[in-house]
């Protein structure tokens, strides 16, 4: 099912295939991969925005099912009053002409000033006694409908963010490195030891505390000119993130021990040193070389001839 449903993402956003390995010596690739821990984060982090959203979804479903009911009850009393008689007109009228104590109209005045959740609840029974009738039963399509759909990315999701953990490459060679990330937005860079400047480990807190770090690598990049444009000096850096991997130290020494390799006097890159080979003329031989090269080769005539006899 996995793999099946891991196939038809890529397909449908179209990712291509693996990265080539950049250029270097075969024997050189070395390819490293995301720590397991931060799959791990990435899917904490899933889990508790999918709880969210499912708590969203009864709160509300709870709460619209209470404003049905009490508008409901509210437009059938409305609808219906009680006939009038000889005892209810009189308690009426008594009710209208007396004067409540005071005790009873500061609640009075307390229940008018009534905010907060019952509030809110009470200002919800109030809209929905102004909706027709078959507002209600559309509110309750699109809650199921929600509800279809928020179950139906649950899958999907889930296979975004392991797909984003597996299909991050970072590959390095005796020349190069190539660092290929993202799913949906793909970023891939390569970059040569000729231009490599800087490699450093970066790690925060949460990263420190799950064995992950960063490595970060910097080039001279063709941004410059533009820093110049702007007035800046220096060379302009460009950034290549192995994003937290659990062997962040390996990685940094393998880099720097195959940089300060390539840069070593006769090394690097072979497409930048070209040695023409001279032709050379053979010397002049005089009759006596002839005659002793005839002498040798005659030698070894007899000797192939025997043999094949």
């Amino acid at each position: 099912m996995y793999d099946w449903l891991r196939g038809w993402v890529l397909h449908a956003l179209r990712v291509p295939h693996d990265p080539e390995p950049p250029f270097g010596a075969p024997g050189s690739i070395r390819v490293f991969r995301a720590g397991r821990n931060y799959f791990t984060l990435r899917l904490i982090g899933w889990s508790v925005t999918q709880l969210l959203v499912a708590g969203g979804i009864v709160f509300w479903g709870v709460v619209l099912f209470e404003v049905e009911n009490s508008a409901r009850e509210l437009k059938q009393t409305r609808a219906a009053p009680p006939p009038l008689t000889r005892e209810n007109f009189n308690e009426t009228i008594r009710s209208i002409t007396a004067q409540p104590p005071a005790s009873e109209k500061k609640a009075q005045r307390k229940r008018t000033n009534i905010g907060g959740w019952t509030g809110f609840k009470r200002g919800l029974v109030e809209i929905a006694l102004r909706l027709p009738n078959w507002a209600f039963p559309l509110i309750w399509f699109v809650k199921v409908s929600g509800v279809a759909l928020f179950v139906g990315q649950i899958p999907l999701t889930y296979m975004m963010r392991r797909l984003d953990y597996e299909l991050r490459w970072y590959i390095v060679t005796d020349r190069s490195l190539r660092i290929r990330t993202g799913l949906v937005r793909l970023q891939e860079s390569t970059m040569s030891f000729a231009n490599l400047q800087q490699v450093e480990v970066k790690q925060g807190p949460l990263q420190r505390l799950l064995g992950l770090a960063d490595v970060h690598v910097q080039s001279a990049g063709g941004a410059g000119d533009t820093n110049l444009e702007h007035g800046q000096t220096g060379d302009s850096l460009h950034t290549g993130v192995f994003h937290s991997v659990d062997n962040a130290t390996e990685i940094r020494d393998l880099i720097l021990e195959r940089l300060r390799h390539f840069r070593q006097p006769g090394l690097g890159d072979p497409d930048d040193h070209h040695d023409l080979a001279v032709p050379t003329v053979p010397a002049a031989s005089g009759p006596s070389d002839a005659l002793g090269a005839a002498q040798e080769l005659l030698a070894e005539a007899r000797a192939l001839r025997m043999a094949l006899s």
